[in-house]
């Protein structure tokens, strides 16, 4: 260090700050201390800045590379890589069951997307991509109408004042269920739908979300912000286990989808994801955003699978018709497929 330039000195004092801060990222999934759970949200940025260190010591002084490999391979085996490169659908995933699962956000009611008729826009964009089934968060029931195709439908019941989540279903639903989170508008619902020979529980969820908005931050205090999302992530974990809960007792194999409002990173996803498929994992390709989050790109949309279903395809959308993107999977169920 004696030899480094005083630039040199400050650059690398950064760079033990984002390499300890990532190692410290790689302890999140293991721990519900919510005052570390924001660290979830930050991982993609964190590595990237490791790599950029790494790179300009590579080109400048190639023995201070390696307190920036050494996190970036330690984070790579805990915490997996956020971009994945799978290859192809399998050629009979239009054959499979089709599921679809998205945050639309009440259909642009408050004009939040500046485009014309967005609602009718998401209807049509579902008729194009016609998923067998759709698990809307945020969903607005006055456009119910406009599913002709879907004549099977759960959603959150009236009488419980949440935020309406759904599940459209063009198979037969047998029953359904709502767990009623406590101290939120937010919720998770399930259906029981026979598919074929088999009959497959759908959990669609709405986890607490963060309440932090972009214009809002300037004027609040940092330290009631960070209280504001401890709260948020403290909430998550809790909902989690309230589901993780219920699934335990459900007589069918399961499928999760819903808006996690946390990444994959996370003790809230590693909580649910636990024994499940993640179908981003198994067949996505690229990054998989979902939302951008203070315009970084995030994946917080999921759709997890009980590991006996085949996942045939994977596909991530940039359609622009909510702060969500949408997310499709196609899964191989039973042996006729």
């Amino acid at each position: 260090m004696k030899r480094l330039s005083f630039f040199n000195r400050i650059i690398y004092g950064f760079n033990s700050v984002v390499a300890l801060t990532l190692l410290l990222a790689c302890v999140v999934p293991f721990t519900t201390i919510a005052s570390l759970f924001f660290l979830s949200l930050a991982v993609p940025l964190l590595v990237v800045l490791n790599i950029v260190f790494l790179v300009y010591w590579l080109l400048f002084k190639r023995r201070l590379i390696w307190l920036s490999l050494v996190v970036l391979v330690a984070g790579y085996f805990i915490l997996g890589s956020f971009v994945v490169f799978n290859g192809k659908a399998e050629n009979n995933s239009e054959e499979g069951l089709k599921i679809m699962s998205f945050n639309a956000q009440q259909f642009n009611a408050m004009n939040s997307i500046h485009a014309t008729d967005v609602g009718g826009q998401i209807v049509d964009f579902i008729k194009e991509e016609d998923p067998g089934v759709i698990c809307f968060q945020e969903y607005r029931g006055s456009w119910g109408k406009k599913f002709k195709q879907y004549p099977f439908i759960s959603q959150t019941p009236y009488e419980e004042h949440k935020s309406t989540q759904s599940i459209l279903s063009k198979y037969p639903i047998i029953s359904e269920g709502s767990l009623n989170l406590p101290n939120t508008i937010n919720n998770i619902i399930y259906a029981d739908i026979v598919y074929k020979e088999d009959t497959i529980r759908f959990y669609n969820l709405h986890l607490e979300s963060l309440k932090v908005r972009p214009w809002n931050i300037k004027r609040e205090e940092s330290d009631k912000l960070f209280k504001r999302l401890r709260s948020s992530f403290s909430m998550q974990q809790e909902q989690a286990e309230i589901l993780v809960e219920h699934a335990k007792g459900s007589p069918y194999k399961n499928i999760i989808c819903g808006d996690f409002n946390n990444t994959q990173y996370s003790s809230v996803y590693r909580t649910i994801r636990e024994g499940l498929k993640d179908s981003f994992e198994e067949k996505g390709f690229g990054y998989g955003r979902t939302i951008n989050f203070w315009r970084f790109p995030l994946r917080i949309d999921f759709v997890l699978t009980d590991p006996a279903f085949d996942i045939l395809m994977h596909k991530n959308y940039n359609v622009g018709l909510s702060d969500h993107e949408p997310v499709m999977v196609s899964l191989k169920v039973g042996s006729n497929e």
